[in-house]
């Protein structure tokens, strides 16, 4: 028998499911994740603890109705607890696949326990209703007359075209690959987000009358002026301009061998698709492959690297390796700058960190042989009070490597096809240079709007679809002169069904 809800933090402690081993899923690119039984769901759920003050809505950029669908679950309302969370989140399916969970560092119980399983209970509630087909096409039922051209169906341009749809604009989504999802598609590697999951998606916004039109770059295979047709104009091409070691200093960084992230992975997915490659073929087959970054996309590096059977693989971080614990300076409820180990590290490799790469090594005949490697120290410099590092004296060494993999981040959009058309402003974000964009998401040309990484630089799947949604409600009040769309934080946005059906 389950206890009161009050005492359920009390009585069950975090548990998700195991996912498949290591040595199995390696052979395969296929998703690993496994599923609790209904019954230990249940007892997840019951672990929420309903607070007066949720800091979990803070943590999610959504503020997804988190203590609501974690009492729905609780008490087995699937199909309401699936409302609830579409309210806030049109795609969770992904966010509970993909999300590093900023609401389970936030959430009330994580001060002196283990979180509440959010992300967990998230894709349970978005994969079952895919299963009961509750999750299905909703047309709109009154056409505005007025269209939008979407550049981009990543996570940002996807949530802003299902929202300006049902809103009942025209929609047409502009994608340069040859399938929709962006880097949803072809950036995430299909052992952590299965395309299908992305395709299903894409489905039920055609089902729902929104157009995709692959293969149409704009600026290149589709000229700019064509935009001018729409009634208004959404950027959401996400950041894509990889960080390099060009301009560095740093020797043999063009060599043959040296590889950008994002080339060697989406090659990967088009195989997975059955698909042809273009071009130049990477793999890490029977190679020392060196991954140089530690952030997500190199941790999807190393997972591709080992499933494709690469000798070694080492990875490469220039920051100092994070505490095990929170450090003081590091309080609840931000996120927590800790020590984490992906899925992918777990499968193998070697990590190393405050680590420079000083060159790459040519074997004679423009192929990359090795990295020169240094160790560094982190200091504050009392001058000017900013981080800086210095080499370590007698730490270099020659590492072995026939494929070094760029995953240093992203600095900005695509956009020298249409800013300069378009003569439209840019600015310095958090990483790089983006479109300018107001509060309203509104670039410097009035009809124009920018939202997701091209405006705010590299970030989270979930900041993507919260800013998708935001635009699409900015893009409808310009369009019809007030907004029919509610914002994506608005509690307003999930109404209880008892009050639906008064």
């Amino acid at each position: 028998m389950l206890p009161d809800k009050a005492k359920g933090f009390m009585t069950f402690t975090r548990e998700l499911a195991e996912d498949a081993p290591a040595a199995d899923r390696v052979k395969h690119y296929n998703e690993f994740s496994n599923s609790l039984p209904a019954d230990k769901l249940k007892q997840q759920a019951y672990r929420c603890m309903n607070c007066g003050i949720p800091f979990c809505h803070s943590g999610c950029p959504l503020g997804n109705q988190i203590p609501d669908f974690n009492e729905l679950v609780k008490d087995e309302e699937w199909s309401e607890a699936l409302r609830v969370l579409h309210s806030t989140n049109n795609f969770p399916e992904f966010t509970g696949r993909i999300c590093p969970a900023p609401c389970e560092n936030s959430c009330v119980l994580g001060i002196n326990e283990p979180a509440v399983a959010i992300e967990m209970i998230e894709r349970e509630i978005a994969d079952r209703g895919w299963a009961e087909g509750w999750i299905t096409p909703q047309p709109p039922e009154v056409e505005t007359g007025k269209s939008v051209a979407i550049v981009g169906s990543g996570p940002a341009g996807l949530a802003a075209a299902q929202q300006l749809r049902r809103a009942g604009h025209k929609v047409v989504v502009y994608e340069r690959d040859d399938e929709p999802g962006g880097l949803l598609t072809y950036g995430i590697p299909n052992f952590k987000l299965d395309k299908q999951v992305v395709f299903r998606r894409v489905e039920q916004l055609r089902g729902e009358g929104v157009e995709f039109r692959c293969n149409a770059h704009v600026g290149v295979d589709v000229p700019v002026s064509e935009l001018d047709t729409y009634d208004a104009v959404l950027f959401a091409t996400g950041s894509t301009v990889a960080r390099t070691f060009e301009g560095t200093g740093v020797p043999g960084w063009d060599l043959k061998g040296v590889h950008r992230a994002m080339e060697f992975l989406p090659q990967q997915t088009r195989r997975v698709l059955g698909k042809e490659v273009p071009g130049e073929e990477i793999l890490a087959t029977g190679k020392n492959v060196v991954v140089i970054g530690g952030g997500d996309t190199g941790s999807d590096c190393i997972g591709t690297s080992l499933r494709q059977g690469a000798k070694s693989v080492l990875n490469l971080e220039l920051m100092p390796q994070p505490p095990v614990e929170r450090a003081v300076d590091n309080p609840w409820p931000q996120w927590a700058f800790i020590h984490r180990t992906s899925s992918s590290h777990k499968e193998g490799g070697e990590r190393k960190y405050s680590v420079l790469t000083k060159a790459f090594e040519d074997d004679g005949k423009g192929n990359l042989a090795a990295l020169i490697l240094v160790e560094i120290e982190w200091y504050t410099d009392e001058a000017d009070g900013r981080r800086k590092f210095r080499e370590v004296e007698g730490t270099q060494e020659r590492i072995p490597c026939e494929l070094a993999l760029l995953a240093m981040g992203f600095t900005q959009p695509d956009t020298h096809t249409y800013v300069e058309q378009l003569g439209l402003e840019t600015e310095r974000n958090r990483f790089g240079i983006g479109i300018k964009g107001d509060a309203n998401y509104q670039t410097s040309k009035p009809k124009v709007f920018v939202a997701g990484d091209a405006r705010r630089g590299q970030s989270l799947v979930v900041w993507a679809i919260t800013e998708g949604r935001e635009a699409a409600r900015a893009i409808d009040a310009h369009l019809m002169g007030g907004a029919s769309l509610l914002r994506a934080r608005d509690a307003e946005s999930y109404v209880p069904l008892e009050l639906t059906q008064a």
